[in-house]
């Protein structure tokens, strides 16, 4: 695809890291990429934040530059507040819009997630497109009880002030979150437009490096609404929910406790 030889391969998980005979370093991942190589490109488009560079995509290969690896430090966790601040403020056409030249059909990790554009409220297109697939998944593959699965639907959801849509990395769990020396950056999108408390509530699902610092730089910069804070628990629902269908386990009560 780039017009080089590869030298040698390693695997990373999920991708290759790739040597290439001009002395390059790659990234190559394979299957259903469309979604991911529009959501990179997207991301980047602000210049806010740090994101690989493309380098080519045919929608079953991927293929980007590495990303310089180091440890979380406050000053990089302060920029990266900032900067996810700035990129959600880039904004996006309605909630549920695809990245320019992305797929309606996209991924979540394994899960397919749909990315429809949505005219009404946040919470409306929230329940419709990010918890209801999900929940009926679930509670089809036994992770969550039929009885569970009612009171996360009868749950009294608040979900804030309305705001508009943000550009979203849409799976900012601290795995996607890579850590140079002077900066973060971000990986394996599942972009699209949401509310920005969605990103950050995805970033204190398994924990972050400097998290406090993180938000503390975010909300300096771009001001979350009053409440912010007791609304974690429904935008974690999303990815609790997923994870109920991918992995069971506890993910389904973990699901129900946070919105009851």
């Amino acid at each position: 695809m780039l017009g080089q030889a590869v030298v040698s391969t390693r695997s990373l998980g999920s991708v290759e890291l790739c040597t290439l005979d001009d002395g390059r370093d790659v990234v190559v991942k394979r299957g259903d990429v469309a979604a991911e190589a529009a959501g990179l490109r997207w991301l980047a488009e602000p210049g806010a934040v740090a994101v690989p560079e493309v380098l080519d995509a045919d929608g079953t290969v991927l293929v980007t530059t590495t990303v310089p690896r180091g440890s979380a430090s406050r000053p990089a966790a302060e920029a990266f507040g900032r900067s996810l601040a700035a990129l959600h403020a880039a904004g996006a056409p309605a909630f549920g819009a695809p990245p320019p030249g992305g797929p309606t059909g996209a991924w979540i990790g394994e899960a397919p997630m749909r990315n429809v554009p949505h005219d009404g409220p946040w919470l409306d297109w929230y329940l419709a497109d990010r918890v209801q697939p999900y929940l009926r998944t679930a509670v089809d593959r036994g992770a969550l009880s039929a009885s569970a699965a009612s009171r996360i639907e009868g749950a009294a959801l608040r979900p804030g002030p309305e705001e508009p849509p943000a550009r979203l990395h849409g799976d900012l769990w601290s795995g996607n979150v890579l850590w140079s020396d002077d900066r973060a950056w971000v990986i394996d999108p599942a972009a699209h437009g949401g509310h920005r408390e969605t990103d950050l509530a995805m970033l204190a699902l398994f924990g972050c490096p400097h998290l406090e610092t993180v938000l503390a730089a975010y909300d300096e910069a771009a001001p979350l609404a009053d409440g912010w804070r007791d609304r974690v628990g429904l935008h974690q629902l999303f990815p609790l929910l997923v994870h109920a269908t991918l992995f069971g386990g506890g993910y389904g009560d973990a699901a129900l406790r946070a919105v009851t």
